[in-house]
């Protein structure tokens, strides 16, 4: 889920797990739709509701791939929405699976993404520049 702010701002997370920077999102739960999921995580992972979700693509394939810290390794199919947070005065993080939750300008993205963000990113800010 690609949240922004009102600025165009990206919310990125440093995720406990693997200390990379990634999107809110996470694994679908039984019954779930794709934008039940993608509102249950933001909440969970930053405590934001969001407004209107926009899909704004699906990705898969090589990029998608990814190693966990403890040896699982997955091809991830990731459903990706843009939507803008209601209030910000609600952000927090969920220590469990947030070190830290951060605004970035798509310009000045920190180094170290986790791997399978970098394609959604990449396209974000194309699509962004397209939809403004």
């Amino acid at each position: 889920m690609i949240v922004v702010d009102s600025g165009g701002r990206v919310l990125l997370m440093e995720r406990a797990d693997t200390g990379g920077w990634g999107l809110p999102g996470g694994f679908m739960d039984p019954g779930e739709s794709l934008e039940e999921t993608a509102r249950r995580e933001v909440m969970e992972e930053v405590g934001l509701e969001v407004d209107e979700l926009k899909l704004m693509n699906v990705f898969s394939g090589p990029e998608q791939y990814y190693q966990y810290p403890n040896g699982d390794r997955v091809f991830n199919l990731t459903a990706v929405y843009t939507a803008t947070a209601r209030d910000w005065s609600h952000l927090k993080q969920d220590p469990s699976e947030v070190s830290e939750a951060r605004l970035f300008v798509t310009s000045d993205l920190p180094a170290d993404l986790i791997a399978p963000e970098v394609p959604i990113l990449e396209h974000y800010t194309r699509f962004a520049s397209v939809s403004r």
